[in-house]
């Protein structure tokens, strides 16, 4: 095979050492092999690009193996070579041959030869705006699990506060929760202590609150109170370094943020897993094949088999599909009626993600054009086929169906 890249390196990473294999040309036409290892400290790092550097290397491959790439990507991207980060599953060595110096050998050659396609990396502020809205998602997901823990304990002792207060730690609630923590076992007076609406409800809440708490119920609150506490403070903190950080994308974010379904946060997620650089994605397709959220293709003997995505960023697909869900609770909108139109069909959870696909290639046109969205209206799909064979036809077969003999005259305009 012709070799496209003439001086290139592959990396096999681990967590303590990396094996680098570099191919340079040689004389009579032959290629050289040169393989060293090399331990992850960031000194034998730097040491690693300037062997690099010696040998005139043009382009280096490395797989994404966990974090570990990470370190390895930033030192070789500050002295300028240019970088391929590989999907492990896309480049699996022959069986019986594997080894950490097989690997790289096995890289470097297929980079050589120009065979391999990188994945997409995000820039530095891109990768730090994803670390944070990844942390706050686990966080906020921490809190709703701390809350739940609440309600549990309640339960157990008898407490039925959930049941009538519609936010459990609300102003009221919480307030409640605090007492009951401080020994107060009083119903009439722990129901004295709702705010607003919720004190037209006070015969309901003294009934409520009288329960078995103890001791043992008054530590469990008492600690989930202070995590919960915690881990607000944290998402509080979180909000305040991502607004920061989005500040240069802010434009990005409001154009997202007109799409049906999507809200200030989820828009900051979207940006934060694909960033606003759509020029990597060279078209709407792309993305959504890079994501994963289209069909998959898998033919083989004339047979299709499963279609399912698989793999992609989770992180991408659970905020797409969330608001998927919101674009189908929306009235009189294009994503809502295409959220029906396919659930009748297909179910609703292939629905959910059929259009959250409609979102991802949405925000690919957004960010591409620069530009707000516009709705298509509720009544898109059934504009498009009106008037025309197939909507006559599927009429004729409803009223068929019904028991009815149909016979149609055209009537002059």
């Amino acid at each position: 095979m012709d070799v496209v890249v003439a001086r290139c390196a592959g990396l096999d990473i681990g967590k303590t050492e990396v094996v680098a294999c570099v191919r340079t040309p040689g004389e009579g036409g032959r290629r050289c092999e040169q393989t060293r290892t090399f331990l992850t400290f960031t000194s034998r790092l730097e040491a690693l690009a300037d062997w690099l550097a010696g040998e005139q290397v043009s382009q280096v491959v490395m797989e994404a193996t966990g974090q570990y790439w990470k370190p390895v990507w930033y030192v070789l991207a500050e002295r300028g070579f240019e970088l391929m980060l590989v999907n492990a599953a896309h480049v699996k060595i022959v069986p019986g041959r594997k080894s950490d110096v097989a690997d790289a050998q096995w890289l470097a050659e297929l980079l050589e030869h120009g065979l391999l396609r990188g994945s997409f990396v995000p820039p530095r502020e891109i990768g730090q705006l994803r670390d944070l809205t990844r942390y706050r998602k686990r966080t906020t997901q921490a809190h709703t699990a701390e809350a739940q823990r609440i309600a549990k304990v309640l339960e157990d002792a008898g407490i039925k506060l959930d049941s009538v207060a519609s936010d459990l730690l609300g102003v009221s609630g919480r307030a409640m929760l605090h007492a009951l923590v401080d020994g107060e076992r009083d119903p009439a007076r722990l129901a004295e202590l709702a705010k607003g609406r919720l004190r037209a409800k006070l015969p309901a809440l003294a009934q409520a609150l009288r329960g078995r708490f103890t001791e043992h119920h008054a530590l469990l609150i008492r600690l989930s109170l202070g995590h919960l506490q915690h881990l607000e403070a944290t998402i509080a903190a979180l909000d305040a370094r991502v607004d920061e950080l989005m500040s240069p994308f802010a434009a990005a974010r409001d154009h997202l943020d007109t799409i049906t379904g999507i809200g200030k946060r989820a828009a900051e997620i979207i940006i934060a897993e694909i960033g606003v650089d759509m020029s990597v994605f060279p078209t709407a397709a792309h993305l959504a094949s890079w994501a994963r959220v289209c069909p998959g293709n898998n033919v083989t003997g004339g047979k299709r088999k499963s279609g399912f995505t698989g793999g992609g960023s989770p992180w991408l697909r659970d905020i797409l599909v969330e608001c998927a869900w919101a674009a189908a609770r929306s009235h009189d909108t294009y994503l809502s009626a295409q959220y029906w139109r396919l659930a009748r069909r297909i179910g609703k959870k292939k629905a959910a993600l059929a259009v959250g696909h409609s979102i991802l290639v949405i925000a690919w046109h957004l960010l591409t054009n620069n530009t707000d969205y516009t709705d298509l209206g509720g009544d898109y799909f059934t504009r498009r086929i009106d008037n025309t064979p197939r909507r006559r036809q599927h009429l004729i077969t409803e009223l068929q169906q019904m028991g009815y003999h149909v016979t149609l005259e055209h009537v002059a305009a």
